[in-house]
């Protein structure tokens, strides 16, 4: 039996909020989940056809894929992918079109860089992503999108960069309404990095104090506006699951309106499969959030 060490963050040593950290430590058919949603977004993209890839910014990575529904003035709903901040790809998180197509709704999703690749910087991770919506935003006519109607979503890293967007000052930072977002998703993100700092992450991501501070969106809830859902899985790490449950709370203690989604038996790598599904556990809310009923692509 391993000696455990001494206390690092609450009741974690080292090694246990390194694992806590680390969903393969929790989730044995990681790699069969990623290799799946990868094959079935091969067959999405055969299915609904493939996206309209524009730019967004300067660099390369800048770039987004926009699944259009045919419905005119349509909302959309635009998702961050995860990856722990270091990997994934636009084109491989696009199984979830099929849902969104059919129920009267475009569906975007952005490339942005990888951390190790700027540095190690999340403060530019984030700007992607801000400047991401923002661009939808403000090219919303041009691919008949209804600017009223602007929701996010993501999961994992992309969960806590949805919750940074969700909490940006958008007057201020881009001169847009302070209200562009009208519902937010966030699926077992990460919304205090202070522990994430002082796990096993910090060997990939630059953590500094400003960035903790400026990108942990559970101190910064006086700039959230729009309805929220909070999800994660009862098979997830531990320190997912108490991030996700203390946004929740955190949230709801702000008396702003929040549901706490709990997917019980599900890890990590499991319920993101049912934000495709019109009568899975994200699938249904994400349409619910977004007041869209729920039909099958055709």
């Amino acid at each position: 039996m391993r000696e455990k060490g001494p206390p690092v963050f609450l009741d974690y040593d080292q090694a246990e909020l390194d694992a806590a950290y680390d969903q393969a430590a929790y989730a044995p058919n990681r790699e069969q989940l990623i290799k799946r949603r990868i094959s079935d977004s091969e067959l999405a993209r055969l299915r609904v056809g493939e996206p309209e890839r524009v730019t967004y910014g300067p660099a390369e990575i800048e770039r987004l894929d926009i699944y259009r529904t045919k419905r005119d003035a349509a909302p959309v709903f635009v998702f961050i992918h995860g990856g722990a901040w270091r990997s994934g790809r636009s084109k491989d998180f696009a199984t979830p079109a099929e849902m969104f197509l059919a129920a009267g709704a475009h569906y975007v999703v952005p490339d942005f860089a990888w951390v190790q690749d700027v540095g190690g910087s999340l403060v530019v991770l984030a700007d992607q992503v801000r400047r991401a919506i923002a661009w939808v935003y403000r090219n919303a006519v041009r691919f008949g999108i209804d600017t009223t109607q602007l929701y996010v979503g993501g999961q994992s890293s992309g969960g806590h960069l949805v919750a940074v967007a969700l909490t940006t000052d958008w007057p201020r930072d881009f001169g847009l309404p302070v209200d562009i977002i009208k519902g937010g998703m966030c699926i077992s993100g990460m919304y205090d990095l202070t522990p994430v700092r002082l796990s096993a992450r910090n060997a990939y991501v630059a953590f500094d104090d400003a960035t903790v501070a400026a990108l942990s969106p559970i101190r910064h809830l006086d700039r959230l506006r729009a309805p929220l859902v909070v999800a994660y899985g009862t098979c997830e790490t531990p320190e997912f699951q108490r991030q996700n449950r203390e946004f929740a709370a955190a949230v709801k203690a702000a008396e702003k309106p929040v549901q706490l989604l709990v997917g019980e038996n599900y890890n990590h790598f499991e319920s993101p499969e049912t934000l495709g599904n019109p009568y899975g556990l994200l699938g249904r809310a994400a349409l619910d959030l977004m007041g869209l009923p729920a039909r099958v692509w055709r």
